[in-house]
């Protein structure tokens, strides 16, 4: 996960700095270091995960510092020597895994991972994280996110083995925050399908009967992770406007639509109708000196 965020944050330096008229070769190092290291140590062929490090680094073994009540136990310690840090995921497969990836997208950022294997991450996340009924799922933490009957989304799991004793701390919650990312991302993705099971679980805990549809709480009431599902409109219709250049792109996963669009001189709404864009201004002005609609230039 952090990986990800890491190759993001290299790519849009690199973005900028050209954009500026700067060297950025550095950057573009960093980032191919990261691309190989993200695509082979830490891809299992199927998933993303976390390789637990303990030697090497600049913070010294856990294994040998006080804990925060004083030493630690002797069962404590081979703990922490066998398996590393408290709190890790490891072997894992983690929903927010790829989130740089994400952001990286609704911010206009092509792909720095292999998309096929971004694809592959997220389908299996989609394939053992969403449960549809929690009934025989053990969560320690607060339950009442997602519980009984109740289908979600977990925020991990480990389908192939190696759950550490002590994993991170929400491991077994379901949180709406992510996932509308994962959804959002697996329609980016393509897999609209997929991402749509897992609004629709989401959802239906949501739904007012038992929790208010307008407060999809987490740690604390209206919380902001959940504000992830505006991704949604970029993710099925493609709409994102590049105020540098002046371009309104569109890339519809769903046919024709009418859908929002908010900048910062103006908002109002966006049609495709039978491939042809228009573009409705309720409030201040946008300028657009052309459109892209699924890759192809329709206006300039």
């Amino acid at each position: 996960m952090h990986t990800s965020f890491y190759m993001g944050a290299l790519n849009a330096i690199a973005q900028m700095g050209k954009f500026l008229g700067k060297d950025v070769a550095i950057y573009q190092r960093l980032a191919a270091t990261a691309k190989k290291m993200m695509e082979t140590i830490l891809y299992d062929g199927e998933y993303f995960i976390q390789q637990i490090k303990v030697d090497g680094l600049t913070a010294k073994n856990p294994a040998t510092v006080k804990s925060f009540g004083g030493e630690y136990s002797k069962e404590a310690k081979e703990l922490l020597e066998k398996e590393g840090p408290k709190y890790q995921y490891g072997k894992g497969c983690l929903s927010d895994g790829v989130l740089g990836a994400w952001i990286g997208r609704m911010c206009g950022l092509e792909d720095t991972i292999d998309p096929s294997k971004i694809a592959s991450h997220l389908l299996a996340v989609h394939k053992y994280n969403l449960k549809e009924n929690l009934s025989e799922h053990a969560n320690p933490q607060r339950p009442s996110y997602a519980m009984g009957d109740e289908g979600g989304l977990l925020l991990c799991s480990w389908p192939k083995g190696g759950k550490l004793s002590l994993p991170f701390v929400y491991s077994d919650e379901v949180w709406t925050g992510i996932e509308h990312q994962v959804a959002a991302h697996l329609m980016l993705m393509g897999q609209v399908k997929e991402g749509l099971e897992i609004v629709r679980a989401s959802r239906n805990r949501y739904d007012g009967r038992i929790r208010n549809p307008f407060n999809e709480y987490e740690c604390g009431h209206w919380y902001a992770r959940a504000l992830s599902s505006y991704g949604y409109l970029q993710a099925l219709t493609g709409v994102r406007y590049d105020a540098v250049d002046k371009t309104l792109y569109i890339d519809s996963k769903l046919g024709d639509f009418t859908s929002f669009l908010s900048t910062e001189t103006g908002f109002g709404t966006v049609n495709l109708k039978a491939g042809k864009p228009s573009v409705k201004i309720v409030y201040g002005t946008i300028q657009i000196n052309k459109t892209i609609v699924s890759g192809k230039l329709i206006s300039a």
